[in-house]
Formats: structure tokens, sequence, C-alpha cells
């Protein structure tokens, strides 16, 4: 493997909501989760893994959601774009996007990379472009005039196997992951297959889910995969997030 693949992190917006929104049950104060978006940076070319959120969520400090709402935002600079330009790295540089689904909090930045391809599970996008649906799929966000490379299973990116696209069901009909092979082991970036720690330690799949039985075999494999020493970076765990470091290479 060369040992100049790099991996970064950035929130490209917020996610609020109750304790019970990611498992069933659970109580206390609402919580605040990132919309991530991953850079990885191969010697062949470079790959966002999600794109945030769209500038229609933007909010003004002054208007931001109290604390105890549900909902999502964004502040100004917190698009993907700009959070490229911060380490230095221009959007139009950018030769993949790997959406997880096409949910909106997860591709609303795609039409800010122009020369990128849009690297989706088939099933995914047939769901999208035939069922849209306000607040979930909306074509605004993903049917941006890219090419789309509709994959079906698993994807080798590169060939080497440093950075494989994994089929993870469940949450929607063809949600996807991706484990990036980095010096200091395996990473893997869940997506919405599995939103917090907290959902792997219990086992439990969130209402969010329209596949029940596809899930249960998603988290299974992510419990063995870590089991296995593969570090999980869940979709929107904000605890998990206070311990990473934006915009700053991985291990």
């Amino acid at each position: 493997m060369d040992k100049t693949l790099r991996l970064f992190a950035f929130n490209c917006g917020w996610f609020q909501c109750r304790p019970g929104y990611f498992v069933e049950g659970d109580e206390g104060d609402y919580l605040r989760g990132p919309v991530p978006s991953y850079l990885i940076d191969h010697p062949r070319g470079r790959a966002l893994f999600d794109t945030g959120m769209g500038v229609r969520y933007r909010r003004e400090l002054a208007d931001a959601l109290p604390a105890a709402k549900f909902g999502l935002q964004w502040f100004e600079g917190m698009d993907v774009a700009t959070r490229l330009r911060a380490i230095d790295v221009d959007p139009a540089s950018i030769d993949w996007v790997i959406n997880s689904h096409l949910h909106i909090d997860h591709c609303g930045g795609n039409a800010l990379l122009p020369n990128a391809t849009a690297i989706v599970q088939a099933a995914e996008w047939n769901t999208a472009r035939d069922k849209p649906e306000a607040g979930l799929y909306e074509a605004q966000d993903y049917d941006t005039g890219q090419p789309i490379k509709a994959i079906a299973g698993e994807h080798d990116l590169f060939g080497d196997g440093t950075v494989r696209i994994v089929p993870t069901h469940g949450h929607t009909p063809g949600h996807q992951s991706v484990i990036v092979r980095l010096p200091g082991g395996e990473v893997l970036l869940a997506g919405d297959c599995c939103y917090t720690e907290r959902n792997l330690d219990a086992m439990v799949q969130p209402r969010a889910t329209v596949d029940f039985e596809a899930g249960r075999v998603t988290m299974e494999r992510l419990a063995s995969l870590r089991s296995g020493g593969i570090r999980i970076l869940f979709g929107h765990d904000g605890r998990q997030w206070a311990t990473l470091r934006e915009g700053v290479a991985f291990d």
C-alpha cells in the first residue's frame, strides 16, 4: 500500500434530535450530531464520502435552531467546498463522490464538485429517481448533471484494496459504506447504516430503517468488523465526533 493515502474528516452541518430517534427508548436531552464528509486523498485520485447539506439549510447564528428542537442546520463556511479549500484542496480536483445514500444531508454538496463522478448503488439511484420525497430524496441534491456510476455490491475504487465500497443496506435500499486501509489500520465510514456507537453496542436499529432484515445483517457485519479491529466512524455520533480533529489527516 502506498503510504501517502490520507483521510480527512469535515463537519458539513448539524443534526439535532432526541436520543430515542437513534435508540428507541433512550431518553434525555436533545443530541447534536455532525453531518460528516470525508476526503480520501489517494495517490491516484481524490474521493469524498458524502457531501453534507445544501445551501437551503443555512442559518444565521441569531436564527439557529433552539437546543431542544429537531432539525438540520448549517452555518456559513460549513459547505464541503469551503471545508476543502481550508486545507488547500480545490473542489474541482475531486474525482469521485461516494454517496452513502441520497438523502438530503448526504449529497447536498455534490453540485459544488464540478468534475466529480458520483458513485451510488443502483438500488439507491433507482429509489431516489423513482420515489422522490420532500425532506428525504430531493432531486436538486443528487440530480446535478454530474456523471453517475451505478454499482451493485462491492467496488474496489482504485483497484488496490485501499478504498473498498461495501453495501450496508437497511437504512435505505441501497446504502453503502467505505473501508479505507490506512497505514495505522482500516477505518469504516459508516454513513447512516449505523447512526451512533450506542446503536452498535445495543444492536438496535432506529425507526428510520426501510428494511430491518437487511439492517440486521449490516449491524452483524459491523459488529464482526469492529471485533476484528476495524475502526468505525459512525453517521451522526456527536460524542465520537468530539474526539476527532477536522481537517487533519488521520493517523
